[in-house]
């Protein structure tokens, strides 16, 4: 209270109004310190407890959308890799593949897919069919506010999020039926698979459905979206056919592809992409425990691909006396789709493992492919099909609240849901469109053919 006696001091000499009104702020100054000295604990803790659910909210959107446009920068990724393994001559084919693919992911899954997905789920084996995912409304009004808080991030952010992993699932396919297929019944896949299969596949775990309810697993989509992915790589190879002049009685000739740097690119990126891939699938990061958790996921992602890469480098120079670059790229991609069902528990040697392990399922699987006469012409079959089975089924070696067995329903509902879609669908396009190019248009290539541009015009030969 001194500083109000010396106030009072100073009033001393102060007559008439000067007085009064010095008085007046003596008493308001006083209540004030009264007031600040009384509050109610539960009225600091509330407004304390206010602000963290703030930052909670602001830094957990953060983390979608930083994520998210990670995992949209693998789409670049995807495109540079593809457009690196194939011939010259189909180059602007994979390019415009990659960003219509890419549009029509966003398009189809603002439409229906998201609440197929994510909507009304409840345990069961499909959302809402309802049209239209809504955002978030435009000046939020503090009811708007609080009803955002409960949910602990932006709609929008978690919907862009949720997208940009659709448009993953469809690129692997564009890899694999890359230079024979055509441009209009391809993107009329992609339409299905981006609004209906994945949507509905990803809702029997990510939505809450039966699939989650067993208590299966997978952290960020080993198997939701690569083997989902593979799978409808793998059928639409069956029905399409290899590429001309690939397998003959002599065995099988090799088609190089158009640029090494560009491939080598676009793993970089990919491998860049996964930390947001992985690491944004915490979905939290307003506590000092969930970025603890971003953060290990980082380092185990990043040391899965590297095993991936060392393996099947020395498997390779075991095997054939030399280091096939392709393949090595392929490695540190299937060590990233191993280690992404569960990136967080196993621990840096289990993550090496892991990812080892995937490494090795692309130098075996490669050559099985070929034997069975399956042109898979970028590998995704091996990386994101077999690597994505691998890494969800060993979920349990880290996570004890998990089963093998029950990994095993998942991964094999996931093949025979999507493999029932898509032969469906691929059966239904080439009966009616027509998937593959005329013997003609694939020998000039599909820039010429199909795009009317070619990639390389000045040396594109082959």
């Amino acid at each position: 209270m001194k500083p109000i006696a010396t106030l009072t001091a100073a009033m001393a000499p102060m007559t008439g109004t000067g007085r009064r009104m010095a008085v007046l702020a003596a008493s308001a100054l006083l209540m004030l310190g009264l007031l600040a000295t009384r509050a109610p604990a539960q009225e600091t803790a509330a407004v304390a407890s206010a602000a963290a659910a703030d930052t909670a909210y602001i830094f957990n959107t953060l983390l979608f959308l930083v994520g998210g446009f990670l995992v949209m920068w693998m789409a670049a990724g995807f495109a540079m890799l593809e457009a690196g393994l194939v011939r010259s001559k189909n180059v602007s084919m994979q390019c415009v593949k990659n960003i219509a693919l890419y549009s029509i992911a966003g398009l189809m899954y603002w439409l229906i897919g998201y609440n197929l997905m994510y909507t009304g789920v409840d345990g069961g084996y499909v959302g809402s069919f309802s049209l239209i995912y809504g955002l978030d409304p435009v000046g939020l009004k503090d009811a708007d506010t609080a009803a955002l808080l409960e949910t602990g991030y932006s709609t929008a952010s978690d919907w862009f999020f949720q997208m940009v992993f659709v448009a993953t699932s469809a690129s692997i396919v564009s890899g694999t039926l890359a230079e024979r297929i055509k441009l209009w019944p391809f993107l009329v896949f992609v339409v299905l698979l981006t609004g209906f299969i994945y949507p509905i596949a990803g809702s029997w775990q990510w939505g809450h459905g039966w699939l989650y309810k067993m208590g299966f697993s997978d952290f960020a989509g080993s198997t939701l979206v690569h083997s989902v992915g593979g799978w409808a790589a793998l059928t639409g190879a069956l029905l399409l056919g290899a590429r001309k002049g690939k397998y003959s009685a002599g065995g099988v000739t090799p088609m190089p592809g158009s640029s090494i740097p560009l491939a080598t690119l676009g793993t970089f990126i990919l491998w860049l992409g996964w930390f947001g891939f992985n690491g944004a699938s915490q979905l939290a990061m307003g506590t000092i425990g969930d970025i603890s958790d971003v953060s290990r996921i980082f380092v185990n992602t990043n040391m899965a691909a590297a095993s991936g890469v060392v393996v099947t480098m020395i498997l390779l120079q075991a095997i054939y006396k030399k280091v096939d670059v392709t393949m090595t790229l392929n490695g540190a991609l299937a060590g990233l789709v191993a280690i992404t069902a569960e990136p967080l528990a196993p621990s840096v040697a289990q993550a090496v493992l892991i990812g080892g392990v995937g490494g090795i399922i692309v130098v075996f699987a490669v050559p099985m492919l070929d034997r069975l006469k399956i042109d898979d012409v970028v590998g995704a079959v091996p990386v994101h099909l077999l690597a994505g089975i691998w890494g969800t089924f060993i979920v349990p070696l880290s996570n004890d609240s998990t089963s093998y067995g029950v990994q095993l329903i998942g991964i094999l509902a996931y093949g025979a849901f999507t493999v029932v879609c898509s032969l469906a669908v691929w059966a239904v396009l080439k009966a009616t469109l027509g998937i593959r190019v005329s013997e003609e248009d694939e020998m000039a290539g599909l820039d010429k053919a199909e795009i009317g541009v070619e990639a390389y015009p000045e040396f594109a030969a082959n």
